[in-house]
């Protein structure tokens, strides 16, 4: 049976009863047209009305997935899927699987994840009433121009429920989301995966449900996108926002040090602080970065990244703790600076507005070597099972 199928579709289906049925059908004529040998597989997620009957009347294939969430059902229904090419597509009429065809010439010039694009950047068309306002003009817009610019993903709707991949590209990408972030974290993993992606425009219709709420929740799906693309992406989690603490820090030493006056504006002692707070901040988001990027390649989460390899031949245990050592070492000598100050003012008072330009340099520094030590065997640890 396996053999026979080059072609399945699958639906996921909580409720969907009003537009099942039109969906089935519009599949099985998309798969004709298509030419290729296929089967429509319903994965339902509990339905309470006749959707499951509705399915089984029809002649489709149902799979029953009790664990709930829009990507546990399509993971359900993509592992019981037949074909080598897989399409998934929404069971509430806003999706025309009579595109299909256009679908299967994707997979057949080679490419391993074809998605829809419903916004017109990319061709796309949107019937009046078929999506909300701040998801047209805000929410996918903003999440999928994201997706380009943090992971070069090449698509222009990353929300688009209609999309087709091979079997083999979807047991490579092991994706992991329950919810509707599903969606995202394929596009997301193929980019990072270097799979051959293409986008194609289709039409979004209206929901044809009328009793049922619709499944996605604004808010709560756009706070876990985000969040889904941030932990994907330790370069703009913390790398980049490090780097620009780091440089801010630094840049306020160079003006407090020596107590420049700029348009009237004195830089002094308090300025110092304030830096070595931002430098401090900075140098641990750098740290977690390196962290978080390590562990996520360890886990499968990340593909392997020449630039981590290239990190842990320029700084492996050894080096990192010498590193650590010297920067340590020089933040006592200013520490000690400042003591044998104090010793000279007979433990009495100081004048502070020259101690401190030792004592917080001093104690920014020894806190930067005690975490470059620390740092170093943690790093090191997670680093072991990535070197090959």
């Amino acid at each position: 049976m396996t053999d026979a199928i080059d072609l399945t579709i699958v639906m996921p289906c909580l409720n969907e009863a009003e537009t099942l049925a039109g969906c089935i059908e519009k599949a099985r004529l998309g798969i004709q047209r298509s030419g290729m040998r296929g089967e429509i597989l319903v994965a339902d997620n509990g339905s309470k009305d006749d959707s499951v009957r509705i399915a089984e009347k029809l002649g489709a294939r149902i799979v029953h997935v009790k664990e709930k969430g829009y990507g546990n059902a399509l993971r359900g229904g993509i592992q019981a899927a037949s074909g080598k090419w897989i399409i998934m597509g929404d069971a509430d009429g806003s999706y025309d699987f009579l595109a299909t065809d256009r679908f299967v010439k994707k997979f057949q010039e080679g490419f391993e994840l074809v998605t829809g694009c419903r916004l017109p950047r990319g061709g796309g068309k949107i019937l009046p009433g078929a999506m909300p306002f701040s998801h047209r003009w805000l929410g996918n817009p903003l999440f999928s121009r994201m997706a380009r610019h943090m992971f070069a993903a090449p698509v222009h709707d990353v929300y688009c429920g209609l999309r087709g991949f091979t079997r083999e590209l979807y047991n490579r990408l092991d994706l992991q989301c329950e919810g509707m972030e599903f969606a995202t974290e394929m596009i997301i993993k193929a980019s990072l995966d270097g799979a051959r992606i293409a986008e194609i425009p289709i039409t979004l219709h209206p929901d044809g449900r009328r009793t049922q709420a619709p499944h996605l929740r604004t808010i709560r799906d756009g706070w876990r996108t985000l969040r889904f693309f941030l932990i994907f992406s330790p370069r703009w989690l913390f790398l980049a926002p490090g780097f620009v603490l780091a440089l801010l820090g630094l840049v306020g030493y160079l003006v407090a040090l020596p107590g420049l006056n700029i348009g009237g504006v004195t830089f002094d002692a308090h300025t110092l602080l304030f830096s070595s707070l931002a430098i401090l901040m900075g140098y641990q988001s750098v740290l977690f970065a390196i962290c978080a990027k390590t562990f996520a390649i360890n886990e499968g989460l990340l593909p392997k990244d020449p630039r981590v390899d290239d990190f842990f031949k320029l700084i492996y245990l050894e080096r990192g703790l010498a590193i650590g050592a010297l920067v340590f070492l020089a933040g006592i000598i200013l520490l000690g600076g400042a003591v044998l100050q104090w010793k000279a003012a007979h433990f009495g008072r100081l004048d502070y507005a020259v101690t401190m330009r030792w004592v917080i340099p001093g104690a920014t520094l020894t806190a930067l070597g005690f975490q470059t030590i620390l740092s170093s065997f943690f790093v090191s640890i997670l680093g072991m099972k990535h070197r090959p």
